[in-house]
This record gives structure tokens, C-alpha cells and sequence, in this order.
């Protein structure tokens, strides 16, 4: 039988998925890692860390497979989105780490942009708006900041065109990670645009002049990689893409009106369409099957797992403690058991989830996190489910932004959710009770590096497209919304979506008396 590798480079960690032609999973391993985060708001990677992750995953899944090299006859890696994407020099060097999509440094950066550029033509052009998410801007602060490195650049690269180098020799970039950078690439011509390169000053010769689509075979893999991950030269590599658009491929959305959440350490809420209107503040790329002709239209939270985790791991010892003591496996069951107690709405607490800023629908990398309503009577249990309702919020903010841009296309009557959040039963009801949708999930819980491993089995023929399209998941109802419970969040979520224009003159203040 013919088996195919999957590999993702998340946030924190990588993965790899070794699955056969009928998408049933052989092995799968995980490498884990931090952020750099040098200064306030700042989030960076150096590329050699992703690298190191890729190998060391490819390589554990083939030993627990037990399965001969020559039996794989593809690989394909997704990534995080990389921001600036990776600068490196004429010998492909790495001159700068990464400047990946958390770091928010380019705000100088974004009001020169809103300055000097039409912004009307480049919402137009490419689809997307401004902000310091944007790779662009990213580029523009390294220009700016860096000018040593700049000079040296030769391109940028986002991190999975850079590893399908080091693997293949190969330099070539996936349309929907050119398209993620915003504002230097034509969305409906899918080519880099000259016009904007030039507005923004970024010389065209640092984009790599190859694009590819996603299933598409970029090289085939060089002696010394295949090597160090133990396959045979030769075998092909296919571009993968952003992982969002990734998992959501990977979770079945293939056609129009299709919607899936990702959630990890970010929120990524993305559906498919043909068209787009940057005018609602969603992004936009193209999609990673029939990415020609579909779009990727997502908005997100910067910090949704991550507001989670940083929780847990400032508040609740005593509950890591009490875990262990009880033999939990994990301290999120415990901390949901006591959080199940609470009424829908927290009993007033309302949590903001701006703890890196905000991506849309806000675009404020100076929006803050808080905590609104806490009075002596509230508990810790209230704050937690207050923070998984905050998240929730933040993507019932991000749907319906994009339903005013979908247009004529219905969102489907389902969402399903994958990530992280997904493991969390107490999570899945409150997002169906605030979105109004019934939530499904995958029973693969596999996300974006299955995605990627049905890329490399479209890539190479070993399986067609409308079985690509059907995709190789399954879908399992988790919740349905209550009636009540819904009742009440309607109220909530009126308040989440005043609190922030409330504050928000405030949370400036407070960020620019924190950079003096």
C-alpha cells in the first residue's frame, strides 16, 4: 500500500501525520517549542527551530510506522502564518528570525501606510486591509528598523516555502500564503502586484517570482534531507499552504458557503467563497483546493487557546494541584467541572480577549484584555468560563462580519470546530449557545497536518479530486444551542461588543504610557 507524510509547524509545536491512500492514520507525532517574545507585543521564530521539528516528527512517525521509506511517496507541509515571512540572503541564509503572525511591532508602520498609500485600490487589489498583522507591514518595519538585513534580502519566504526549500532545492510560494501577506498580491489575478510593491516600496525581486498551488509538487526531495528524515531521494514534495485554510480543507469545506473555527492558540473562523469585501475587515486568500477560482475569506483572535492558557497558568496552581492530587490527566477537566457550575454569562463577569491586541473585525494591535463586571461575590470558576466565553465571543464578532461579506452565499446551518478547543465539551456548548450554530467536530482531531497529508495524496495522484474533496474525516455532533443559555448570551454579547469602543480610548492611553 502507498502512504503519504503530513506535516504542520504550528505556533508551539509541529506535527506529523503518516496516513495511508484511504486517510487512515498510521503514526503521528508531535515536537514542541516557544515563542520569542523579546518585548512587549513582539513575536518571533527562528526558522531553524521548525526545521529541526519537521525531522525530528517525520522521523519518529516512520520508526513508530515500522514502515520501509520506499512505501511513502509524498510529503506536504502546512505552516503558521508567517508574517514578514522569513528574509534570507542570496545563499538562502535566514538574516532575521521570523516575524510571525502574533507580533505586533509594525504600528508606526501601518499609520505610514494609511498615509501614503490608496487604500481604496489596496483593498481592491489584494483583497485585504492594514494592520500589523499583515506580512506586509511586517516587511515595511524590517525596512525601516533593519536596514543591514534588508539590503541583504533577497526574498522572504513564509515557513513552509522555506522548509520545501531546504527539503527540495526548490524556491516557490503557495497561493494562499501569498495571498495572506496582503497588500503586495493581485487576489484576482493571483500574481504579485507590481503596482502595490511599488506604492509600499518593496522591490518586487524579494518575491520569489514562483507560484504555485497547494497540491502542486514543488521538488522532490534532495539526498541530504531525505537522509535526515529517513525516505528516499526523489520523493516528491508538494507546497501545502497556511494552516487555517489548511485545517478547514482538511475538515471537509471545499464548496461555497462551508465555514469551519480553528481554534488553538489563535481563532481562525474562515468560510469559502468566490468573492470578497475587505471593506468588513475579514482576510482573505486563496483557498487551498481549487485555488484559482475559491477563496478563503477568515477573521480571528489573536489570543484564544493562548488566553486559556495564560489563565491557568497565572490563576489556578491550586487547581493544577488539586489535579494532581485527584489523578487528572489534565487540569482543564477539573477547572470545566467547577466552570459547569456557573450560569451562562458568568453571573456579569465579561472577559475582553485583546491580550496581544486584536485582529478582526477590531484591527488594534493597541486594544488590551480586562476583565468587566467582577464584584467579591465572583470565584475563579466565574473568570475561567468567562474567558472561554470571551474567545467564543470574539468568533460570533468574526461570523458575523463575514456573513455581511458573504453576500448571496448562505453560510451552511453547521459550524464545525477543530483545534485544541475542541477536546473541551464544556467549550463546544458554549460556542454553539452564542453563535447560534449546532457544533461539530472531528473524530480524527487531526486538523491541518491531515489536511496536508490529503494535499500530498491529491499532489500525486494517489487519489482523485472529487475524493480529495470528500475529504477523509468524520464529522461528530457535539452540541446543539439551548434555548435559554442562548437567551442570555444575546444579552452578553450586546455588552462584549460595547465594551470595547468604551475602552478603547482608555486601553490607548494606557498602551502609550507603557511605551515611554
Amino acid at each position: 500500500m502507498d502512504y503519504v507524510i503530513g506535516v504542520d509547524i504550528g505556533t508551539q509545536s509541529t506535527k506529523a501525520l503518516l496516513v495511508d491512500c484511504k486517510g487512515a492514520i498510521v503514526a503521528q507525532h508531535a515536537h514542541g517549542y516557544q515563542v520569542d517574545t523579546p518585548r512587549p507585543l513582539w513575536a518571533e521564530q527562528w526558522p531553524a527551530v521548525w526545521y529541526d521539528a519537521v525531522l525530528a516528527c517525520v522521523r519518529q512517525v516512520l520508526l513508530k510506522s515500522g514502515l520501509p521509506a520506499e512505501s511513502i511517496k509524498a510529503i506536504c507541509v502546512s505552516s503558521l502564518y508567517g508574517g514578514s515571512g522569513i528574509a534570507v540572503d542570496a545563499a538562502m541564509e535566514p538574516l532575521h528570525p521570523c516575524l510571525i503572525w502574533m507580533d505586533r511591532r509594525a504600528t508606526e508602520e501601518v499609520a505610514w501606510v494609511k498615509e501614503h498609500v490608496d487604500l481604496e485600490r489596496l483593498y481592491a487589489v489584494t483583497g485585504n486591509g492594514v494592520d500589523s498583522y499583515y506580512g506586509y507591514t511586517k516587511m515595511l518595519w524590517l525596512k525601516r528598523h533593519r536596514s543591514a538585513i534588508w539590503e541583504k534580502t533577497q526574498y522572504f519566504l513564509p515557513p513552509n516555502s522555506y522548509i520545501n526549500y531546504l527539503l527540495c532545492g526548490e524556491v516557490a510560494v503557495d497561493h494562499s500564503s501569498a495571498g495572506n501577506i496582503g497588500g503586495v498580491y493581485d487576489l484576482a489575478a493571483r500574481r504579485w502586484s507590481a503596482p502595490m510593491l511599488e506604492e509600499l516600496g518593496i522591490p518586487a525581486r524579494m518575491m520569489p517570482t514562483r507560484l504555485v498551488d497547494s497540491s502542486e509538487v514543488v521538488g522532490t526531495l534532495l539526498p541530504l534531507a531525505a537522509q535526515q528524515l529517513g525516505l528516499l531521494a526523489g520523493t516528491p514534495v508538494i507546497a501545502g499552504g497556511v494552516d487555517a485554510a489548511v485545517a478547514t480543507f482538511a475538515a471537509g469545506a471545499s464548496r461555497a458557503g462551508q465555514h469551519v473555527a480553528m481554534i488553538g492558540t489563535s481563532m481562525c473562523w474562515g468560510y469559502i467563497h468566490q468573492q470578497v469585501d475587505a471593506r468588513h475587515g475579514l482576510i482573505s486568500m486563496p483557498h487551498v483546493f481549487n485555488s484559482q477560482s475559491d477563496l478563503y475569506v477568515f477573521g480571528g483572535a489573536i489570543t484564544a487557546g493562548a488566553s486559556v492558557s495564560w489563565f491557568r497558568d497565572e490563576f489556578c496552581q491550586a487547581d493544577v494541584e488539586a489535579a494532581r492530587q485527584l489523578g487528572h490527566a489534565d487540569v482543564h477537566q477539573l477547572m470545566e467541572d467547577y466552570a459547569q457550575e456557573i450560569p451562562p454569562g458568568s453571573d456579569g463577569v465579561l472577559f475582553l480577549p485583546y491580550l496581544m491586541g486584536e485582529r478582526s473585525p477590531i484591527w488594534d494591535a493597541r486594544a488590551s484584555g480586562a476583565f468587566l463586571g467582577l464584584s467579591l461575590y465572583h470565584r475563579r470558576a466565574h473568570l475561567y468560563r468567562a474567558v472561554l466565553e470571551g474567545v467564543s465571543f470574539a468568533l460570533k464578532h468574526n461570523i458575523e462580519a463575514g456573513a455581511k461579506g458573504a453576500g448571496n452565499v448562505a453560510l451552511d446551518d453547521k459550524l464545525i470546530v477543530v483545534g485544541g478547543a475542541a477536546q473541551s465539551s464544556l467549550w463546544m456548548q458554549i460556542i454553539a449557545d452564542i453563535t447560534g450554530y449546532p457544533v461539530y467536530t472531528i473524530a480524527e482531531n487531526v486538523e491541518a497536518a491531515l489536511g496536508a497529508a490529503l494535499l500530498a495524496a491529491l499532489g500525486t495522484g494517489l487519489i482523485g479530486k472529487e475524493a480529495a474533496q470528500r475529504g477523509w474525516v468524520t464529522l461528530v455532533p457535539r452540541s446543539t444551542p439551548q434555548a435559554a443559555a442562548s437567551s442570555a448570551y444575546r444579552h452578553a454579547f450586546a455588552r462584549y461588543c460595547e465594551a470595547y469602543p468604551a475602552l478603547q480610548p482608555l486601553m490607548h492611553r494606557i498602551h502609550s504610557d507603557n511605551q515611554e
